[in-house]
């Protein structure tokens, strides 16, 4: 059996219940885990030290956690984890709740300077965003630009499109939703009911009725128990009447539930049982995640990567995603059809909708609008019959339209109803076309798990290191020659060998010829590497656009006296193409643009007489040297010896320093969001993902990216 990896809506809602308990408590400080893991640590006044830990990658999870459980805090934090120590350092925690029946917690914390909220996702790719209190997004680990909804750093957070809660729904309501259904039962129950698998099965056996059921066949009596069932669980919730459990599989855990489930106990596993839940989901992936590292974590026993597991994996993501794609064509279509069978039949409708308005504007009560139109059948109005219920508290008739049944709206029209039930449909056609790109990624990180499987059934697994000699020049030969030739995607573990560059602050790439490229981050730099950094013999470069960096190649280090070398071409190209590469060029979605090369003594800050220049900005005097048409050129990497680092810079520079590289060109992906792909992309390709914890978070990746949208080139 599959150890569960994700929460439900169930135990989030649970889960939300205790965590209540923790209100005042006091935020010390925040903690970022690769690129999906957040820790807050936080001090109670009865509890003392209290970790609350949010998880929402491939392992999605939110609860307390014994501090016993909480691994050694990373290094250096990343720019997520110190824009919430800024906003949440000693700030009170005011309490969580769930959006709706969605898997969405929503954090608040209270300080007198700015309160903040923390909406943390817990489906599809999982996503933490930090809000002011106006509801802005500040800063979120993931920017989500979708035509239905936007997370971006100063736009209002949007939620997703609500979900019926099925732990509240009316039994009418109830009723509608399993009608419109075209499987059996539990599939419903999961699906249109939300409940999800393990519980919509629960909720069948505890009800008494068979999962396989088809919806026609399934009788009123059917639809009373499973409502009875649901009503059951609402009111354990509700009441925070938990018996917490954690199942074992041969001593392996695989579930943790907030109270003794039916199946699981059919399916003969062992239990625990525990007084919190909180803790028994704490224990659940303290466990879980040991069990992995041990068990699961693909590289057996020769030392080769579990590649097929890897495969199979990704092969039931993409099984998975097209059933989705398949249910939301089938929904879209359904809906299509309700509003084209609504013009078809349109003066029977418009008599149900007229006869319905017409008793209301004459103050009839909605529990008797099924006697008015019963009466009105009666009376010669053929169209009532297709009438199939009246709910009140929504305001809304169900009509039989022969092929299909539609719910409408009855205080508006036929036209305005059929076009909701459009606009339904596109909504629906949205969520397929998010289903499709997320369809591609999976399908591009399988045909990379295939070419490393290729890859290293090629070499045959061969990572003996026979080379000698220096690397970079230095001298520093004195473990090098250990690692020449090295096949470091397949080592089991890399040493971190580490001694930051004066020039690291700013952007940079070595040539393939050796020499050091520096370019400016800000007007700032621009101006410090003109005034501090570049000396004669050097070579100054700009791209033929405003907002481009400035760019230094270098003849000589910073305590070295000037002198003049002569570059070569591919030097000469590769500095420009690095110029034009983190200009306005690439922001601009272009693939091409034009760069000059001049010398230090034409560069100068004094304009001409009754002119002015801007901070970062100088004049250049005198002929220029340019490179025109040139194509942008990016690439990042990372790099295993002499040093252990992310490089980036034009591909043919960065694939000569890297033990593997991903190559880029503009596109859709904003910088952050590029950073984590690159970063979940290159942490893939080696066996060793702790030393790509380590060396090449994204952040540190994002350092090398240019401004503006990204993609990878395939």
């Amino acid at each position: 059996m599959n150890a569960k990896r994700e929460l439900s809506s169930i135990d989030l809602a649970a889960l939300v219940t205790e965590m209540g308990r923790y209100e005042g408590a006091k935020v010390d400080k925040a903690y970022l885990y690769s690129d999906d893991l957040l820790r807050l640590k936080l001090r109670d006044f009865d509890r003392g030290r209290v970790e609350l830990m949010l998880e929402v990658g491939a392992v999605k999870r939110a609860h307390m956690a014994d501090p016993d459980h909480v691994a050694d805090a990373p290094g250096r934090p990343p720019n997520f984890a110190k824009m919430l120590r800024n906003r949440l350092g000693g700030a009170d925690f005011a309490g969580v709740s769930q959006y709706e029946f969605d898997r969405i917690l929503v954090f608040e914390f209270e300080r007198p300077d700015a309160n903040t909220t923390l909406v943390v996702e817990l489906f599809g790719e999982g996503n933490i965003a930090a809000l002011d209190e106006t509801g802005e997004v500040i800063q979120s680990l993931q920017t989500v630009r979708l035509k239905s909804r936007t997370i971006a750093p100063g736009s209002q957070y949007e939620y997703p499109d609500s979900r019926i809660d099925p732990l509240s729904v009316g039994f009418d309501a109830f009723g509608r939703e399993m009608d419109d259904s075209t499987t059996d039962v539990v599939r419903t129950l999961a699906t249109q009911l939300n409940l999800g698998g393990l519980y919509a099965e629960e909720v069948c056996t505890r009800a008494g009725v068979a999962k396989e059921t088809q919806i026609e066949d399934a009788t009123e009596d059917d639809y009373r128990a499973i409502y009875d069932a649901l009503d059951e669980l609402s009111a354990r919730v509700d009441a925070g009447d938990f018996d917490p459990r954690i199942y074992l599989d041969d001593d392996r855990v695989v579930d943790v539930t907030p109270f003794p489930l039916a199946e699981r106990e059919a399916a003969g596993l062992d239990e625990e049982h525990y007084d919190d839940f909180t803790a028994a989901v704490d224990d659940y992936f303290y466990r879980f995640d040991r069990s992995d590292d041990d068990s699961d974590s693909s590289e057996p026993d020769d030392g080769k990567p579990d590649f097929e597991a890897e495969i199979a994996k990704q092969q039931r993501i993409i099984d998975q995603q097209e059933g989705a794609i398949e249910g939301f064509e089938q929904q879209a279509a359904a809906e299509r059809a309700k509003a084209e069978a609504l013009y078809e039949q349109y003066d029977r409708v418009d008599e149900i909708l007229t006869t319905i308005q017409d008793a209301r504007d004459d103050g009839v009560p909605w529990d008797e609008i099924d006697a008015t139109l019963q009466e009105a059948a009666e009376s010669g109005l053929p169209a009532a019959e297709a009438v199939v219920a009246v709910d009140g508290s929504e305001g809304t008739v169900t009509v039989d339209l022969g092929e299909t049944r539609a719910t409408l709206d009855a205080t508006i029209g036929v036209e305005k109803n059929a076009d909701q039930l459009y606009q339904e449909a596109k909504r629906i056609e949205e969520k397929k076309e998010g289903a499709k790109e997320a369809i591609e990624q999976t399908r591009e990180e399988l045909a990379a798990v295939k070419a490393r499987r290729d890859a290293w059934e090629a070499d045959d697994g061969d990572s003996d290191a026979d080379g000698e000699g220096d690397s970079d020049g230095d001298g520093d030969n004195d473990a090098d020659d250990e690692f020449v030739d090295t096949d470091w995607l397949a080592r089991s573990s890399i040493p971190i060998k580490r001694d930051e560059g004066w020039y690291e602050r700013f952007r940079w790439f070595h040539t393939t010829d050796g020499f050091l490229v520096i370019g400016g981050r800000n007007a700032d730099q621009n101006e410090e590497l003109v005034k501090k950094y570049m000396s004669g013999g050097d070579r100054f470069f700009h791209a033929q656009a405003h907002g481009g960096p400035v760019t230094i190649l270098k003849a000589t280090g910073p305590s070295e006296a000037a002198k003049e070398v002569d570059f070569p071409e591919e030097t000469l190209r590769q500095a420009a193409q690095f110029a034009v590469s983190h200009s306005s060029v690439w922001k601009a979605g272009q693939h091409a643009g034009d760069v000059y090369m001049v010398e230090p003594d034409q560069v100068s800050k004094t304009p001409e007489s009754g002119e002015y220049i801007e901070k970062g900005s100088f004049v250049i005097r005198g002929d220029r040297t340019y490179f025109t048409d040139l194509a942008v050129d990016l690439a990042v990497g990372i790099q295993c010896a002499p040093q252990t680092r992310v490089v980036g810079g034009p591909t043919a520079a960065v694939a000569e320093a890297a033990a593997t590289h991903l190559q880029l060109q503009p596109g859709k992906y904003a910088q952050n969001d590029m950073a984590k792909r690159c970063y979940r992309e290159l942490k893939g390709r080696f066996a060793d993902e702790s030393f790509v914890r380590s060396v090449a978070s994204p952040d540190l990746i994002q350092e090398h990216l240019p401004a503006g949208g990204s993609e990878i080139i395939d």
